[in-house]
């Protein structure tokens, strides 16, 4: 897996992360994949871990809707929701963007992501330096508000009261935008 950096002074560094995280922007970006993606409307899923049945089926519901649609989602497709969203999203010929709470060195890449990734419509993107190479709260927070920044519309399929989520949700509105919205 061929990565590449996307520092700040890069023409391909989204400005929206500056716009939206201020001094809290990271100064460089880890990127595999087509970074072209950035350019296009996206929409950020995010999921807490735990979360009611109907609300699964709904999320599974608007995960195949954007495919249908050909939606390009940004997430860390990290929470066991996320992750079937995009297996449903993988069956589709649309843009993703998959933001791991991590670097992207070392990382194996799933055999499912090699198609898209062959195809170009796959952007694996992260914010981490070398040394993050485990999950962590605090990486899966970071990463998050990434995915929220460079996002056009966040969507939330679950949020627990009081959770990570919620201060996310708290943040995105100090912003003026994305807008967001529950499945």
């Amino acid at each position: 897996m061929n990565a590449f950096v996307v520092s700040v002074t890069n023409h391909c560094y989204p400005l929206r992360l500056r716009e939206r995280l201020g001094e809290g922007a990271p100064e460089q970006l880890t990127a595999v994949g087509n970074l072209e993606s950035l350019g296009l409307p996206k929409t950020a899923l995010f999921c807490s871990a735990r979360c009611p049945g109907h609300v699964i089926l709904a999320a599974y519901d608007q995960a195949a809707r954007w495919r249908d649609e050909e939606r390009c989602v940004i997430s860390g497709f990290h929470s066991g929701v996320e992750k079937e969203c995009l297996r449903i999203l993988l069956r589709g010929r649309q843009p993703i963007i998959i933001c791991p709470a991590r670097n992207l060195q070392a990382m194996r890449l799933p055999a499912d992501w090699k198609i898209p990734l062959a195809e170009d419509r796959l952007l694996l993107l992260s914010a981490f330096a070398p040394a993050d190479r485990r999950i962590t709260a605090e990486l899966a927070s970071g990463r998050n508000e990434l995915v929220a920044a460079l996002a056009d519309e966040a969507v939330f399929a679950h949020i627990t009261p009081g959770g990570h989520l919620a201060q996310l949700a708290q943040r995105i509105a100090t912003w003026g935008g994305p807008q967001c919205a529950l499945i």
